[in-house]
């Protein structure tokens, strides 16, 4: 697949969203000292996460994408991964439940740490310095010092990666991820008085699992109850940092960015002939392409083919990004790239990039019901073209903040001041996101039951 093709070879190609190092020499001694590290992920991992998202794209499966929109070294600790894991079970669980399939759960953590911005700069009381691009880059602190991209940074992006994926194995393998465990956190959302609406849901959740019990399915007899595979998944941005971390695997002889298990192009730097489109092309992973309103069918026709040539499944997961209200007008038209060009990809909805606006305290926030009315438009497009929704991408964190505003504990604009926290955009948070899965759930029930009617 990766014919003609050297990890270094996007440095020959146009480069966007990419930090220009003043200290060429400590680059390059950053880059040497992360080339020597272990890689964070393996080969094999990446090859089942493939398998596992081949699933999806035949509706075998369904993805679950979530985590912070910008990793942060400040708030970094045991705690935020825990949380964040523990609500993606949730999430997963009650998904499962709905969609009669497993799901894939794959967090936005342990590389997530470089952002792109629609603007090179910012102004603030008439000073004017560069944007703040992510943790793994410069500093959010509005000085001069601070915004100076330090190539150092680097390493400690690559030790707190390092350390949260090693607590996320541990989480993932060693009983915290038990289904009943999880499930009886799911009970404790649906007791307040404004998720009564999902207590049915968990109540026959709770039946199913008093069934598998009755019939002899216990934690003892199925490992699978206790243990769940975990994948981690970043855009890949900083290329320094990407090249450095890949690796040729042993078994196939093949490139592997050792950097996450499913790294992602984003909306901004999915030039066809661009920087961030060759290093991708190269790298076994997964790869993902968000697709925004300005993604043509030319464009997307050639990034399928530079990305995924020999078209096989679970290589490429297309994240539409439109907003509410603007998937009708833009969806359609790819669904039918992908149709004309028979190409194998998994459709997953990122509701959250289109859905920002500024509130009127001036914090810019994400309105549920917004990220919910884009979800529903997805699933009702691809249920109209005959096509798989194959899963969700959300920005969300299991910490209780107030950034994006609705759901059922009814975050107003004023809250928004309470307990904000993101370092770039807003966050659903732990109660939102559940919410968001009950209510995914019963569109994939409703999809699963349809088709079931129409095949007979």
């Amino acid at each position: 697949m990766a014919q003609a093709w050297t990890k270094s070879d996007w440095r020959n190609k146009p480069r966007v969203q990419m930090p220009d190092y003043l200290d060429a020499d400590a680059l390059s001694a950053v880059e040497a000292q992360l080339a020597k590290y272990p890689p964070l992920v393996f080969a094999g991992e990446a090859r089942k996460l493939r398998s596992s998202l081949a699933a999806v794209s035949r509706g075998e499966a369904f993805l679950l994408q979530g985590g912070d929109c910008a990793e942060s070294f400040a708030e970094f600790s045991a705690d935020t991964i825990r949380d964040t894991f523990k609500v993606m079970l949730q999430m997963a669980m009650v998904l499962t439940y709905g969609a009669k399939v497993p799901v894939v759960k794959v967090g936005r953590m342990a590389g997530q740490f470089a952002k792109p911005r629609s603007a090179p700069t910012e102004v603030k009381d008439g000073v004017e310095l560069p944007s703040y691009r992510g943790d793994i880059i410069n500093e959010l602190d509005f000085t001069p010092e601070a915004r100076i991209p330090n190539a150092s940074k680097m390493l400690q992006a690559y030790t707190q990666a390092a350390a949260s994926l090693n607590l996320l194995r541990a989480f993932s393998t060693g009983g915290y991820a038990d289904v009943h465990q999880v499930h009886a956190w799911t009970l404790g959302f649906t007791e307040g008085e404004k998720a009564a609406k999902y207590r049915e849901m968990a109540n026959n959740i709770s039946a199913a699992l008093d069934f598998m019990k009755a019939a002899g399915v216990t934690q003892e007899t199925a490992h699978t109850l206790q243990s769940v595979d975990f994948y981690v998944s970043h855009e890949a941005l900083l290329l320094e940092y990407e090249e450095a971390l890949c690796r040729i695997d042993s078994t196939s002889g093949l490139p592997v960015a050792g950097s996450g298990h499913m790294i992602w192009i984003g909306d901004r730097t999915r030039q066809p002939d661009g920087a961030h489109v060759e290093f991708a092309r190269g790298v076994q992973n997964p790869i993902g392409l968000k697709c925004g309103p300005t993604t043509t069918p030319e464009d997307l026709k050639v990034l399928m083919n530079k990305l995924n040539p020999s078209n096989e499944a679970g290589r490429l997961t297309l994240i539409a990004r439109f907003g509410a209200g603007n998937v009708g007008e833009h969806l359609p038209r790819l669904i039918k790239t992908v149709k004309e060009e028979g190409a194998n990809v998994v459709w997953t909805c990122d509701p959250m990039h289109g859905n920002t606006i500024k509130s009127s305290t001036g914090y810019k926030t994400r309105p549920f019901e917004s990220v919910l009315r884009e979800v529903r438009e997805f699933f009702a497009i691809h249920a109209s073209e005959g096509t798989i929704p194959g899963g969700v991408h959300f920005e969300m964190t299991g910490k209780d903040v107030t950034e994006c505003t609705g759901g059922v504990r009814a975050v107003t604009d004023e809250d928004l001041s309470d307990r904000y926290h993101t370092a770039c955009d807003p966050r659903l948070n732990a109660s939102q996101s559940l919410e968001l899965a009950f209510l995914v759930s019963e569109e994939l029930s409703s999809l699963r039951e349809a088709r079931e009617r129409a095949a007979g």
